[in-house]
């Protein structure tokens, strides 16, 4: 049984300059961030962006793993090749508008129970939960 408050750490610092790489440390690993070409930086790292579309990504993933494991749902590989895109809010400020989540579930035990795991996993996933991103998936069953 899980024990809630749970703490997550990091730490990154960074010099100045839009062209150099900074390092940021999760859970003892070490990860090279940049700003974004998109965003007129050097884009030799990770960008906030690449972050965050990779947290909403690997959420939907580790919640749908949990939920096979406990349906005893067997499956070969699950794949989710997302697309983030950033656009302006009504107010004309960035945001991350909508993530367009193409999902692959790879030779499934049982195809009702895998449907109905995917969409528990995308309605109920922690950090899927947390965001106003517009979240569209596509589902294919293999």
């Amino acid at each position: 049984m899980l024990k809630y408050p749970i703490s997550f750490f990091g730490n990154a610092s960074a010099t100045p300059g839009m062209e150099t790489n900074w390092s940021t440390f999760a859970s003892n690993h070490e990860m090279t961030c940049a700003v974004p070409a998109e965003f007129e930086g050097a884009g030799q790292g990770l960008s906030p962006e690449d972050f965050y579309l990779s947290a909403l990504q690997n959420c939907f993933l580790a919640t749908f793993k949990v939920y096979a494991k406990y349906s005893n749902l067997n499956f070969t590989r699950i794949e989710a090749k997302c697309e983030l895109i950033v656009d302006l809010d009504d107010s004309k400020k960035p945001c991350m508008k909508k993530i367009l989540m193409h999902i692959t579930l790879h030779q499934s035990s049982d195809l009702k129970k895998a449907q109905l795991l995917v969409k528990k996993a995308l309605d109920n996933g922690f950090i899927l939960q947390s965001v106003k991103t517009e979240i569209v998936p596509e589902i294919t069953y293999l």
